[in-house]
């Protein structure tokens, strides 16, 4: 029907004949004259239709915003002043000769101009899709899966699939369940990531795997989240952690060469113990220059800090540059923000010129300190006139709690992250285990992460101190994938599974089929789990991970546009074997 698409007319289609589909996206009477902007996917092109062709002229009073046509018509040259440079057809116009209406369209059902808060747009997402930046969206995604699966392919991966009905493991969120119908009372569980199948699979003599993978995770939602998420799953036989992790750096350095035409340089490593201690946070984002500054070593053995702990207490300073420019209200803010917290002794310390006499700090917790030992702490930290410097002392864990909260509040208020630039890190050597709050150990990541010491009594005697073979991919200060070196003995598997409490008879049956495949000569293997929704997300410079997807969830796990999850009838259920009761809600 179309000889070429509305966004790729230009200036090479001078003078030739040309068709045209798409949607009325503008229109401007002018007496003798109507002009449309028509447009699809690819661009918005204008058509001009003059009074004189008069079948194309009545046509064109008729049509109406989001009415579907089709143009026939002479590409000309725009006249000099009429040229809009801001779009790639705007050097050329196309004079209509004929016009089809292929099909007609009511009034949209939402409000352009009050996007942010109408409900319609995801009850209507397909015409939202249609009259937004979600097309361009939509698009971006369609490039990086592309440019990933040629880089895959051409480093010999395979493209394999896995289940989507697979059996429920005890391994993070709660599982999404399929009930059988064959098999009543017992339940299928949809994949919260392909991990124990990627494994099975390096098991199969597969050498190098990966999958553009759909997982679910039934967990409370956010920005950067959704129930339904799309992963590029990737794993590789005989391999250490250095080098497969510069497998994945060539495909993001790749990536962003074909999407953005940026040539990155080799993404920087940090430790998690030194990315809490300069950043309170594993996901730090390097174009935020403000860190925490440790001083205790000036400040321990003062009486003033005399029940300090060296486990775990802190005494930080962090440097606000030019901080005196901010507001007595931001200031309080952030106080506030401190005090949410439970932050007991804390300072804000206005430097009002880089000469340190005791007389200046009067008011502050600095007049309890030796000049010396004040004029060291402003050496670590870098002082200068006008800034500011905040002083805490607390638990290590509420002080990197308030810390990466308000880290970027306080870089976006200054305004001091170029927003040109990217941050890419990876964080390494996590520890295998973290407590939870029974104070019970549980996987950092999950439980198929070797460890670096590969010495199983080490292990059982220091879990705390025991680190991992992982590594998480940050790019801006948001996580986009993590990955790790697996366990490949069932001694070391069932080690792990004991520590944090997955050795009961229930797990063990559950696990049970991947314990016996770690006896048949399992290779080392390392993988990643990159999120497709949130690398798309960056790329697109989208805010919301909805804005990537094209028809997502509500943040009550709810799909406007068709209703779902609907309740089933008596029958369907009682065809599994179901029976529903109310559940009364808690005051």
């Amino acid at each position: 029907m179309r000889t070429d698409y509305c966004g790729k007319i230009n200036k090479k289609h001078i003078s030739k004949i040309v068709s045209i589909c798409g949607w009325v996206n503008k229109k401007r009477h002018i007496g003798k004259i109507i002009f449309l902007d028509v447009r699809d996917q690819e661009g918005i092109v204008q058509v001009v239709c003059l009074s004189k062709n008069k079948n194309v002229f009545k046509i064109a009073e008729k049509l109406k915003l989001e009415f579907c046509i089709q143009i026939f018509g002479t590409v000309k040259e725009r006249l000099e002043i009429n040229k809009n440079l801001n779009i790639s057809t705007g050097e050329v116009e196309i004079i209509a000769f004929q016009i089809k209406i292929l099909n007609i369209s009511k009034k949209l059902p939402f409000d352009e101009s009050n996007c942010e808060s109408n409900k319609n747009l995801l009850k209507f997402r397909y015409l939202n899709i249609r009259k937004s930046k979600i097309l361009n969206n939509l698009k971006t995604r369609h490039l990086i899966v592309k440019y990933i699966i040629k880089f895959l392919n051409c480093n010999n991966f395979w493209n394999i699939e896995t289940p989507f009905l697979t059996s429920s493991t005890p391994e993070g969120a709660r599982d999404y369940l399929v009930p059988s119908r064959i098999h009543l009372g017992k339940f299928y569980a949809l994949p919260q990531s392909p991990q124990l199948f990627k494994q099975l699979l390096m098991m199969s003599g597969i050498d190098r795997y990966y999958q553009i993978a759909k997982c679910f995770r039934d967990e409370d939602l956010r920005s950067n989240r959704q129930p339904e998420f799309t992963q590029i799953d990737i794993e590789v036989s005989f391999i250490n952690e250095l080098k497969f992790c510069k497998i994945i750096e060539e495909m993001i350095k790749y990536l962003w060469l074909k999407i953005k035409q940026i040539k990155l340089k080799k993404i920087k490593k940090i430790s998690y113990s030194e990315s809490m201690k300069r950043f309170g946070t594993d996901k730090p984002d390097l174009r935020n220059p403000l860190e925490l500054i440790d001083v205790c070593d000036y400040l321990k053995n003062l009486s003033f800090f005399k029940n300090f702990n060296f486990k775990n207490d802190r005494i930080v300073t962090i440097k606000i540059p030019n901080g005196m420019s901010l507001s007595y209200k931001k200031i309080n803010f952030y106080k506030k923000k401190i005090m949410k917290y439970d932050i007991k002794i804390y300072d804000f310390i206005k430097i009002k010129n880089e000469l340190v006499q005791k007389k200046h700090f009067k008011k502050t917790i600095f007049y309890n300190f030796d000049i010396n030992i004040i004029k060291k702490i402003f050496f670590r930290n870098k002082i200068h006139k006008n800034d500011i410097l905040i002083f805490i002392y607390s638990k290590k864990q509420k002080i990197h709690k308030w810390f990466e909260k308000i880290r970027d509040i306080i870089a976006l208020d200054l305004k001091i992250i170029n927003k040109l630039d990217w941050s890419f890190t990876w964080i390494v050597d996590f520890p295998m285990f973290k407590k939870d709050s029974n104070n019970n150990f549980t996987s950092m990541h999950h439980p198929f992460c070797a460890p670096k010491n590969n010495n199983i009594l080490n292990l059982i005697k220091n879990p705390e101190l025991s680190l991992s073979k992982s590594y998480d991919l940050i790019i801006n200060g948001e996580e986009i994938g993590g990955g790790s070196v697996r366990i490949n003995t069932k001694k070391m598997q069932e080690t792990v599974f004991k520590i944090i409490g997955l050795n009961t008879k229930n797990n063990t049956q559950k696990f049970n089929f991947f314990l016996k495949s770690l006896c048949y000569g399992t290779p080392p293997h390392a993988g990643i789990a990159l999120g497709l929704d949130r690398l798309t997300m960056i790329l697109t410079n989208s805010l919301n991970i909805s804005d990537v997807i094209a028809f997502p969830k509500t943040t009550s796990a709810s799909c406007l546009m068709t209703g779902s999850p609907h309740k089933l009838n008596k029958i369907d259920l009682k065809d599994l074997g179901i029976s529903t009761k109310k559940i009364k809600k808690k005051k």
